[in-house]
């Protein structure tokens, strides 16, 4: 089996979508009675991962029926409408907010292209494909995918951004949690377990509602969260606990940082957030040095930062 996939659990596949480097950004491919769903897919670059996976399984690309997006950022929904046209009778699920963009990406790619430039967004990304909106479905707050008998509920988590949706899978007592429950970086697993911290987006996060859906995942007491960033975790009190802990800080490092105004701001505030990530990986006992550690949270760091920036800036 190749390195890209992770044994099957619950019926349950990780996949490595192989975005900016291994064992980053999972897709899950879950097999039920012989169809199959996929929640998230990476980019365009990614089908190959995914389509290997389903062989690897015993499975072909007819025999999926399903495609759930937990939000429509490019390293989660990118592939979409690429993959869609190798998925012959699978419909796509996504959040009523997200729809629209599945249906005409020209916004999501136009959004992009200014941030990366044309030559980053073909080299991360590739093509971003629109999707037939007879093919789309559209998964309001407590809308439940059939596979074969297996149901996926799913349920509007805002925070991260307006258009998140997680999903819970009452087989595995686990929820497929995008980037609502922050991120789990494998080689920072220590003697204590998995290290998490919260994600922003640098236009929709909102502390508050993040929170709230943190409680909401954590209300049904389950055995496994599967992150997108990276892998199935278990330990969910503990790491929602930790989550909105931090959420809390890093509200208080923007506030604090906004005091002096103006200038410098964004140095401020990103010296603060490493230093606080640096400091909680050393107590976790992370066996990366601190250099590494401040290495592989830069761009997190950095998201982060303008998230808080822009939250602040609308009156946060």
């Amino acid at each position: 089996m190749s390195a890209a996939l992770a044994s099957a659990d619950h019926g349950i596949v990780t996949v490595d979508t192989g975005f900016q480097r291994p064992i980053f950004d999972a897709a899950y491919l879950l097999i039920e009675n012989g169809r199959a769903a996929f929640v998230d897919c990476g980019t365009q670059h990614s089908i190959p991962a995914l389509l290997g996976a389903l062989a690897a399984h015993g499975l072909t690309p007819a025999e999926v029926d399903w495609l759930i997006l937990t939000h429509v950022h490019l390293d989660h929904a990118g592939g979409a409408g690429a993959l869609m046209r190798r998925l012959p009778n699978a419909r796509l699920a996504v959040h009523p907010r997200g729809a629209p963009h599945m249906i005409d990406p020209s916004r999501l790619v136009a959004g992009a292209t200014a941030v990366y430039g044309e030559e980053e967004m073909a080299r991360s990304y590739g093509e971003i494909v629109p999707i037939p909106q007879e093919r789309v479905v559209v998964a309001d707050d407590g809308y439940v995918v059939d596979l074969a008998g297996r149901p996926l509920l799913c349920v509007d988590t805002p925070g991260h951004a307006r258009h998140h949706l997680c999903v819970w899978d009452q087989r595995s007592r686990g929820w497929f949690t995008g980037d609502t429950f922050g991120l789990s970086y494998r080689e920072f697993d220590s003697a204590r377990g998995p290290f998490v911290l919260p994600t922003s987006s640098p236009v929709q996060f909102e502390p508050e509602p993040l929170k709230r859906s943190i409680r909401a995942l954590l209300a049904r007491d389950p055995a496994g969260m599967y992150l997108t960033h990276y892998g199935r975790v278990g330990d969910a009190q503990r790491l929602g606990a930790e989550l909105i802990e931090q959420i809390d800080a890093m509200v208080g490092m923007a506030r604090a940082a906004a005091q002096p105004g103006g200038e410098g701001l964004h140095e401020r505030l990103t010296a603060a957030l490493a230093d606080y990530f640096a400091a909680r990986a050393r107590e976790h006992g992370s066996p990366l040095s601190e250099a590494q550690v401040r290495a592989a949270l830069a761009i997190d760091v950095e998201l982060n930062a303008q998230g808080l920036e822009v939250w602040l800036a609308r009156g946060g």
